[in-house]
């Protein structure tokens, strides 16, 4: 299961939203873990990164699916330090994000799994 990692809706009918608009503060990163400005020559985008491992602790802490947990165990006891497991698992996912927005593919859990079992 992907989970969206946060949430956009407004409630339009408050007198308090009326009118009032947010300010332009400028890129968040206050809650991803992204201390970094965002390097338009870098070979990946931090802010996405950290959506991305956002989710996959979400998975492992959710047992949802539980897979993500069972491959991260796995990678532990293969050797690999947590954060290579976990960004391992994000390279996975990002994969199954792929099918999903690029080939107009419903999320599949076999075929995440079998990611997943390709890992390490």
């Amino acid at each position: 299961m992907v989970y969206i990692v946060g949430s956009c809706q407004e409630e339009r009918g408050s007198k308090q939203m009326r009118g009032k608009r947010k300010k332009n503060r400028g890129p968040s990163s206050g809650g991803r873990g992204v201390d970094q400005a965002y390097d338009e020559g870098a070979t990946f985008n931090p802010h996405l990164k950290a959506a991305i491992l956002e989710v996959v602790e979400n998975q492992i802490r959710s047992s949802d699916p539980p897979e993500t947990r069972q491959t991260l165990e796995r990678l532990l006891a293969a050797g690999y330090s947590r954060k290579q497991a976990i960004e391992m698992i994000g390279s996975a996912l990002v994969e199954e994000i792929w099918a999903i927005l690029h080939d107009h593919k419903p999320f599949d859990r076999a075929r995440f799994t079998a990611l997943l079992e390709q890992l390490g």
